[in-house]
């Protein structure tokens, strides 16, 4: 009897049926899903955390962090952009292992055995006499065949399927992309030490009649505020970051700017 094929087949039909692209596919589209949030969770941070927004004009401004320190005998305010301090989440997955393995077996046995019983009964009586002498003897002859079949068959299949599915991934602080970084630089770039009740500035302490004056004022934060720029005695115009005056009489006048005062004098 041929050993029967069906457990084959059985078999092969289970490994078509594995879905490999769901299996090794989903993996793959979660981890993609995963990195597209990392890098808005970093959008989000960088909006919510370093940047302030103008609620009128909508336009954004990098926050800054101040401290005060001493520096060389006096109190100084450093300004530092906040995001150039504070660690910026960007996690990156580096790689995605996916190890898969499926084992099918399948065997099939037949056993065949032949066996068949016939009975045979053949007998002939054969007698026959010899005389010897005053004697007599008979003798007597009997034959008998017998033959036995037997017939048995049996047949067994067994198959086993399993599959099994690793998948390592590994991620990390990735480093920033180009364009962060750069912008990263230019607020590095930008760490400046101001005096907390600003600075004041002329161009010269004594002018003659017909000169220019020339005034400039960095607020505590050290940016240029010229708007803050006043003397009474002195008609001001902005030029730039600049407040200048023509000096058409002479005398003594007083530039303000926030907490500073200086005296100038027109001879």
């Amino acid at each position: 009897m041929a050993i029967s094929n069906a457990p084959s087949q059985v078999a092969t039909s289970a490994l078509q049926a594995i879905p490999f692209s769901s299996m090794i596919g989903g993996p793959l589209k979660a981890c993609i899903e995963a990195q597209a949030m990392a890098a808005k969770t970093t959008w989000d941070f960088i909006q919510e955390v370093g940047l302030n927004q103008n609620p009128e004009t909508g336009e954004k401004s990098a926050v800054n962090v101040a401290f005060s320190f001493n520096q060389n005998g006096r109190m100084v305010q450093l300004n530092v952009p906040l995001l150039t301090i504070v660690p910026i989440p960007y996690i990156a997955i580096h790689s995605i292992d996916i190890n898969f393995k499926a084992s099918i077996s399948a065997s099939s046995s037949s056993v065949s055995e032949n066996s068949s019983s016939t009975s045979l009964d053949a007998g002939a009586d054969i007698t026959t006499g010899i005389k010897v002498g005053p004697f007599h003897m008979d003798a007597k002859f009997n034959a008998n065949y017998s033959s036995k079949k037997d017939s048995k068959a049996t047949e067994e299949s067994k198959y086993s399927v399993e599959y099994t599915m690793d998948i390592a991934v590994k991620a990390g602080q990735d480093s920033m992309p180009a364009g962060l970084a750069k912008v990263l630089e230019l607020l590095g770039n930008s760490l400046d030490v101001s005096d907390p009740k600003g600075e004041l500035e002329v161009n010269a302490r004594v002018f003659k009649t017909g000169d220019k004056l020339i005034a400039s004022y960095k607020n505590k934060d050290g940016l240029f505020e010229p708007a803050a720029i006043k003397c009474d005695a002195l008609t001001l115009e902005q030029d730039g970051d600049n407040m200048v005056a023509v000096l058409g009489s002479t005398g003594s006048f007083e530039i303000t700017a926030g907490e500073r005062k200086i005296k100038v004098e027109v001879k």
